[in-house]
This record gives C-alpha cells, sequence and structure tokens, in this order.
C-alpha cells in the first residue's frame, strides 16, 4: 500500500491544497505532516502572536482532517530529521510540500531534499500554494534580470498568466494507524499576545472571508481601502500568511465579481506576489538594502528615546501614535497607518528600516518575511519605490485619511475630546485646553525632520 506524507509548513487549510490533492492522487494513505520546527524560535520568526495564531490553525486543520477520517500528524524536532523519521515508520514513497521564497525556506529544502534522495524518496516541492503566480513565472522580456524591481509593469505582465482552477477540499483523508504524534499546541498556552489577536484556522479565515464578500466591502474596496476609521479592508492578511485561505482563489473570486472595487483587491494581492518574487530572486534583502544606498541613519543607541516613543505610540504625532497602538492592542495595523508610521520612523526620524521591521516582526501576526521587509525598504527608499525620496506627512496624510479623527480617538484616548480641528495638531490647542490634556509634544518638527532627511539624502 503506497503511502506519501504532505508537510504543512504556512499553508494549513484543506481547500485548494495542491500538495495534498498530488499526494492522494499518488498514494492509498497520506501523512498530514506538521514539525514544530526549533529553527523557526532560532531565526526569531515564532513571537507571541503569531505563536498564538499558528496554533488556532493547526487545531483547525486537525479538525477539518478528522471530520474526513484522517488527522494531523505533530511532531517536534529539526524538519530532516522527523520528516525522515515519519517517511521511515510508514515507508513512504513521496513527500510533498509547498514551495517558499526566504533564504530558511531555501535551506531548508535542500537540506530535505539531500536527506530524501539518500532514501530513495522523492519530493515534489508545489509552486502557487502560498501566491497566485509562482516567482521567476513572469520576467521582464529582454532585460537579463531574473525578476520585476518596478510594481507596475509587474502588474501588468502577472494580471495577463492564466491562473490554474481552485481545488475542492478532499472528501476523505486516510492516515497509516502507525504514524503517532503529539497533540496540536493550543493558543490558550501562549504567553504575551495581543489582547484583540485574530483567531487563527482555515474556518475562521473562509468565514470572515464570505462575511467581508457579503457585505458588499469588496464593492467598495477601491474607495474605502485607505480609510482609516472605516477599517474596509479585508484584514485577510493574517490567513494568506499562514496559508488558511488560498491566493489563487481569492484573485479567481474577485476577477469573477468584477468592477472598480474588485480590481483594486486583485492589485493589493499583486503586491503580495510581487515582494515574493523579489525575495525569491534577492533573499538578501530581508536584512541586506535592496538598492545600495549609502545612508547614514542614526544609531540606535542615538535615537534610542525616539525609538521607544515610537513603538510606545507617545510621539506626540496623533496618527503615527494610533498606528502604533493599534499594533500592540490587535496584532494587526491598517495598511496606510502601516505606511505613516514606517515613513515617520525611517525619513523623519531618520532611524534604519530594519529597526522599525523587526519591531513589526516581533508584534504582526501577518509578519511576513517578504512583504514585511521589502515594503519597510519601499517606503525607506532603499528597496522598490520609485520615487525613494518620497517623505509622508502625518498632519497632512491624517486629515485626509481620518478627517473627523475617529482613528485617532479610537486609539489614543487622551484625545478623545479634543475638536475636529486639533485633533491632528493637538500642539495647536489653546493653552488651557493643551494643559489638561495628558499627551506628548510633538518629538521633532516636521519641517525640521525633513531638512534634516534632505541633507542625509543630498537633496538640499
Amino acid at each position: 500500500m503506497a503511502v506519501a506524507v504532505v508537510l504543512f509548513t504556512s499553508d494549513l487549510r484543506l481547500h485548494d491544497h495542491p500538495p495534498l490533492r498530488a499526494a492522494l492522487r499518488a498514494a492509498d494513505e497520506v501523512v498530514p505532516l506538521f514539525v514544530q520546527d526549533p529553527g523557526v524560535h532560532a531565526a526569531g520568526f515564532d513571537a507571541p502572536n503569531r505563536q498564538a495564531f499558528l496554533a488556532d490553525c493547526l487545531t483547525d486543520l486537525d479538525a477539518a482532517l478528522r471530520a474526513r477520517g484522517g488527522r494531523l500528524v505533530v511532531r517536534a524536532g529539526p524538519v530532516v530529521r522527523e520528516v525522515c523519521a515519519v517517511v521511515s515508520e510508514c515507508r513512504a514513497v513521496e513527500v510533498h510540500m509547498a514551495a517558499h521564497v526566504t533564504a530558511y525556506a531555501h535551506r531548508r529544502e535542500r537540506r530535505l531534499r539531500e536527506a530524501l534522495d539518500e532514501r530513495g524518496v522523492a519530493l515534489h516541492v508545489h509552486d502557487t500554494v502560498t501566491t497566485a503566480v509562482a516567482p521567476g513565472v513572469v520576467t521582464p522580456s529582454g532585460s537579463g534580470s531574473d525578476h520585476y524591481a518596478v510594481f507596475t509593469p509587474y502588474f501588468r505582465r502577472w494580471s495577463q498568466v492564466p491562473l490554474r482552477k481552485p481545488l475542492p477540499t478532499p472528501r476523505a483523508v486516510r492516515v497509516p494507524d502507525a504514524v503517532d504524534g503529539l497533540a496540536p499546541p493550543a493558543a490558550a498556552d501562549v504567553e504575551g499576545t495581543s489582547p484583540d489577536l485574530a483567531e487563527g484556522g482555515e474556518t475562521a479565515g473562509r468565514e470572515h472571508c464570505s462575511r467581508w464578500w457579503s457585505g458588499g466591502e469588496l464593492g467598495r474596496y477601491e474607495e474605502q481601502h485607505d480609510d482609516l476609521a472605516g477599517d474596509a479592508t479585508s484584514r485577510l492578511s493574517p490567513y494568506l500568511h499562514f496559508g488558511a485561505v488560498s491566493p489563487v482563489e481569492l484573485v479567481t473570486r474577485a476577477r469573477d465579481h468584477g468592477g472598480p472595487g474588485a480590481d483594486a483587491f486583485v492589485r493589493q494581492l499583486c503586491w503580495r506576489d510581487f515582494h515574493h518574487q523579489v525575495l525569491a530572486a534577492r533573499p538578501d534583502a530581508a536584512t541586506a538594502d535592496y538598492r545600495g544606498r549609502d545612508d547614514r541613519w542614526r544609531s540606535e543607541d542615538e535615537a534610542a528615546e525616539d525609538i521607544a516613543a515610537w513603538r510606545d505610540g507617545r510621539t506626540g504625532y496623533p496618527v503615527v501614535d494610533a498606528g502604533m497602538r493599534q499594533l500592540r492592542h490587535e496584532g494587526w495595523m491598517h495598511n496606510r497607518a502601516r505606511l505613516l508610521v514606517a515613513s515617520f520612523l525611517t525619513k523623519t526620524l531618520y532611524v534604519d528600516w530594519r529597526v522599525g521591521a523587526r519591531h513589526f516582526l516581533d508584534l504582526l501576526v501577518d509578519g511576513d518575511v517578504a512583504n514585511n521587509q521589502l515594503n519597510w525598504q519601499w517606503v525607506a527608499g532603499t528597496g522598490t519605490d520609485t520615487r525613494p525620496h518620497r517623505v509622508l506627512n502625518p498632519v497632512v496624510q491624517g486629515k485626509r485619511f481620518d478627517p473627523q479623527g475617529s482613528y485617532v480617538r479610537r486609539w489614543v484616548p487622551e484625545l478623545r475630546d479634543v475638536a475636529d480641528r486639533w485633533v491632528h495638531e493637538p500642539w495647536k490647542l489653546p493653552d488651557d485646553e493643551r494643559s489638561r490634556i495628558d499627551y506628548p509634544e510633538p518629538l521633532i518638527d516636521l519641517a525640521d525632520g525633513l531638512a534634516r532627511f534632505k541633507r542625509a539624502r543630498g537633496r538640499d
């Protein structure tokens, strides 16, 4: 009786899962395997919010498999060792897994392939599990480059690629009795999580997607996705990061729906694929400037007080502080706010983007290396932005995307009773009102920060 192993990583779903479907076609029995990898901890990727969300995903995946006659086999230890142990125990003939783009994932795949080759077991790595279009499928014509460095031409080519048809959830999964494992971890056992962390898992992800879709939010997405107070983004990023929902399915459904809102949503999904194809080609961009610059960032010691104020949401700029407080409370932040707080740290305070990216990865439940690091580089002007010197003014942006100050008041309660005209500039309040508010003065005058940035970039 032929047996295959499916190694789940950040593809924690049953619907539209090519590795699982391929394994079910190839074998009589399948071992759905997840390995709690100490290498993830050593690399600093297992922040509490992601640990808890992962625990939900694994519990949900196990329940879904049990409903189909199977179960999730959970092991703990080095991935190569544990996969090879399971292969030996069940005499598996092949292993299936999803492709990933980080340097860590590349090393894991290489070592696993070498170990399985020694045992005469085939490793099949499947694309379009974690992205809609696989990295490397579209490349610039005639440039000699192996990836796109600018989004718009990538989006045009990406939009022309036919997507595979989403695969249905299997009706049954038969698992060999001889293979045992651990119970999935429990989210309740994880300490240090954000108070309002979203629930993880494919069930929660698909229910959330259905509510968002049926509520008409997709049709309003183009007009409202930057509205900070309206909170009209999909909030699907954590489910995409853990693979609890399928990017192929989301793109397909949005295109079938049609309309400007769906087009804008698909464009955002394409940004995710864009960053993955950049990191696949340049794995060093997770820590090194994508475009070599001569930035002389302020040292962390020199900027320590400013960095602490930024992390705590006490910069004196309300929309920046609101975003940082939302991040700590939810483990998530509105995309427009992410751009504003990143621009403020890197260009107004002139602090290295890696400081901000590290803090985001400490808290974000959707802390994806490709999207987090490359978005930070985009804002910092070291990445793929074609206007690397642009600076986002938090006052102007706050007035534009939170005109009544509702987002600010939600997360900065010190300003709850401040009139709309002052809510983004509380330092302009009359003295008697200002003295009654426990809210800091601005860390820096925006004009001074801009002048310093221009000098540092040689753009006086």
